[in-house]
């Protein structure tokens, strides 16, 4: 048995570097921070938290892959599948609690590691892989439907089946307004594709709602709509 050797890929990977990569890597950085940023502010929100927790989570945790990673093109950013976990600790036991749970989760990585116990991933069935994939995608539509249509709730349940008996409740308040930037929203991000894949379309999305949504207060059309 190979004994144990801690070697992130950035230091080795320096003793070759050039013009060449630095100018890949930069690139790379830039289209990657275009879209993990926005995305870190998304889950950040949705998991309970304020959105700058979101993006200095995000660098941070992006910092730390970068150079303590065994992959020269590995990425680390933002995934939806963390907002019900994070929402669900946050909820129950704060943030001191979701701090706690996040040592522990690095323990557990760290001793995966040492075990080599990544390797089982390749024997999990593909059809659960994509039903815990399907689950997310509903959980996290779930935890969005308060915001995309504004409604007035000061506190939304951790749990699925009470978040949508809290939604229909209060299904009264909803805000036309923030309904229709959601929406449009969506609606920039799905079409943007079919007229340019340099730019990402939730970046075109943020820049141009959030110019709409600024222009509409400026003339007190939409003054309700939270930002």
């Amino acid at each position: 048995m190979s004994k144990f050797e801690f070697k992130p890929k950035l230091f080795l990977d320096l003793r070759g570097y050039n013009k060449e990569k630095l100018t890949a890597d930069i690139m790379a950085g830039l289209i990657v921070g275009i879209v993990a940023l926005p995305l870190a502010i998304a889950f950040g929100i949705a998991s309970g938290v304020t959105p700058e927790k979101g993006i200095i989570t995000a660098i941070i945790a992006g910092l730390a892959v970068s150079l303590f990673g065994g992959s020269r093109v590995q990425i680390g950013g933002p995934t939806g599948a963390f907002i019900v976990i994070i929402y669900g600790i946050i909820q129950q036991y704060g943030e001191a609690g979701l701090l706690v749970a996040t040592v522990m989760a690095g323990v557990f990585l760290i001793l995966l590691g040492v075990f080599h116990l990544g390797t089982i991933i390749k024997y999990i069935p593909y059809p659960i892989v994509v039903g815990f994939t399907s689950g997310i995608a509903v959980t996290i539509f779930t935890t969005q439907i308060k915001d995309l249509f504004g409604l007035a709730i000061d506190n939304v349940p951790a749990d699925f089946i009470e978040k949508w008996i809290v939604y229909i409740r209060h299904f009264g308040s909803l805000d036309v307004w923030s309904t229709v930037v959601g929406i449009v929203s969506v609606a920039i991000i799905a079409l943007s594709p079919k007229l340019t894949h340099k730019i990402p379309g939730s970046l075109i999305a943020i820049i141009v709602m959030t110019v709409g949504v600024y222009l509409l207060k400026q003339y007190g059309i939409a003054t309700q709509v939270e930002t």
